[in-house]
């Protein structure tokens, strides 16, 4: 252990390997629900699985390709955490990123057509684009050019998006020709068992319960099993790890795709969603260790944003949409952990999962759907960062929140904030506060948005 405590400075930062080990299971079991959450979107993209309605059509293809997105979350989030445990020294866990995952399955391949071979060299391309930001110092650039209004909006867009989505699977909202939307049916068991999971899981939660998310999961899931519901039908719990070659290594480069400004569209939405999220993560959590500088910064930044661009990468590659660093990750500094030891827990943790594939199948939708609208209400309290006084920094926010959910996009509202942003500065006399690359960034949407949108 005493090499343990030299190599990770345990005992120079006041903590114990004991308590790093505790604060890792605590981030894991707040951030385990994932496993069984982001292979349940991606499989959506696979053509062929499912109807117009949600119905599953071809369990055996649905279980394939679940069972491989099952490993690529599990692969690019361990790997990325051991880079973040190893190499940068902190406390931190990664794994694909909620809204990011939704945005490459409902926008990506649903919305524009483009085939989920194509959206991972998307998220492969975004990822090296974050990691040449960050080896060559331009990061701290592009950060200060985007509207701080937009960047607080986005994570709450997003969450609004992600809570839509939950209650879309969940049967809670449904289309209708003449509203847009409406309720859905309430008597139905997977909507019914989707309710009472959210209400579970909502109370864990208040409760402080460690792992509230997961844990509503479970019960969700052990409840949906009952003669009243009828929704859970057991798979098993311990299987063979599945096959990941579905997924493994399928980045698709051809010179028609390169050549799209649809694509690069795409690229650029998942950079921006994914260099701001993290920016805003990793600053937030440091700040709860005590590692970061008198001007702000974070110490070992360029570690820290490394590993989480190197694991949006690897994450790729596997076959999983962006690999972020999780606020979840609070959960473990609450209880004290402060070092690399944390996310090694963490990652070991997250490997372990690989052997519990039937488990994962076992899972209903209407179990993951009321996670789905949960971390949506957690992710809405970025709106608190927004100065609501002022009508210029009020106007740009409002913007990019609703198109989000509205236009079933996170590049719709992305860009339309940034279009608003510097128009209503500019002409409300404070043009001084925007940075010139902001417009540049709204030049190129409303093109965009004018010429080039499907």
């Amino acid at each position: 252990m005493e090499s343990v405590d030299r190599y990770f400075g345990i005992s120079q930062v006041g903590s114990t390997v004991r308590r790093e080990i505790v604060a890792g299971i605590t981030t894991f079991l707040t951030m385990a629900y994932i496993v069984f959450v982001n292979p349940s979107i991606l499989v959506q993209a696979i053509p062929g699985i499912f109807d117009q309605t949600g119905k599953v059509l071809d369990q055996a293809l649905y279980n394939t390709y679940y069972g491989a997105f099952m490993v690529a979350t599990i692969a690019g989030g361990a790997i990325a955490t051991l880079i973040m445990g190893l190499f940068a020294n902190y406390p931190f866990a990664l794994a694909p990123g909620m809204g990011l995952n939704a945005y490459f399955t409902y926008t990506v391949c649903l919305k524009l057509g483009i085939p989920w071979q194509l959206a991972l060299t998307a998220v492969f391309i975004e990822g090296l684009i974050f990691v040449f930001l960050t080896v060559t110092g331009a990061r701290a650039f592009v950060a200060k050019a985007v509207p701080q209004p937009v960047k607080a909006a986005t994570g709450a867009g997003i969450g609004l998006f992600i809570a839509l989505i939950g209650m879309k699977n969940a049967g809670i909202v449904m289309a209708d020709p003449v509203t847009a939307v409406t309720l859905g049916h309430l008597n139905r068991p997977d909507t019914l068992l989707a309710i009472v999971g959210f209400f579970i899981t909502v109370v864990l939660f208040a409760l402080n319960v460690p792992g509230s998310i997961l844990l509503g999961i479970i019960f969700t899931t052990i409840i949906g099993a009952t003669p009243l519901f009828n929704v859970t039908h057991y798979q098993g719990i311990i299987g063979k790890i599945p096959d990941i070659s579905p997924t493994f290594l399928k980045l698709r480069f051809d010179a028609q795709t390169l050549l799209s400004g649809t694509f690069w569209v795409v690229v650029g939405t998942f950079f921006f969603v994914d260099f701001f999220d993290t920016l805003g993560t990793l600053t937030g959590l440091a700040e709860g260790t005590g590692f970061t500088k008198k001007n702000g910064e974070l110490e070992r930044g360029t570690r820290a944003y490394l590993a989480d661009a190197i694991g949006t990468v690897v994450g790729a590659l596997f076959g999983t949409s962006t690999v972020t660093t999780y606020i979840e990750s609070s959960t473990g500094i609450a209880v004290g952990g402060r070092t690399g030891l944390t996310a090694v827990v963490v990652a070991l943790l997250m490997l372990a999962m690989l052997f519990f594939s039937p488990l994962a199948l076992t899972v209903p939708a209407a179990a993951t759907a009321p996670a789905l609208i949960f971390v949506g209400v957690l992710m809405v309290k970025s709106l608190l960062n927004i100065k609501w006084d002022d009508i210029t920094d009020a106007v740009p926010a409002f913007v990019t929140l609703t198109m989000i959910p509205f236009t079933y996009s996170i590049a719709n509202g992305i860009a339309l904030g940034i279009i608003t942003y510097p128009i209503v500065k500019t002409l409300s006399g404070k043009r001084k506060e925007v940075h010139w690359f902001t417009w540049m960034l709204a030049i190129l949407f409303i093109a965009y948005l004018t010429f080039f949108r499907e």
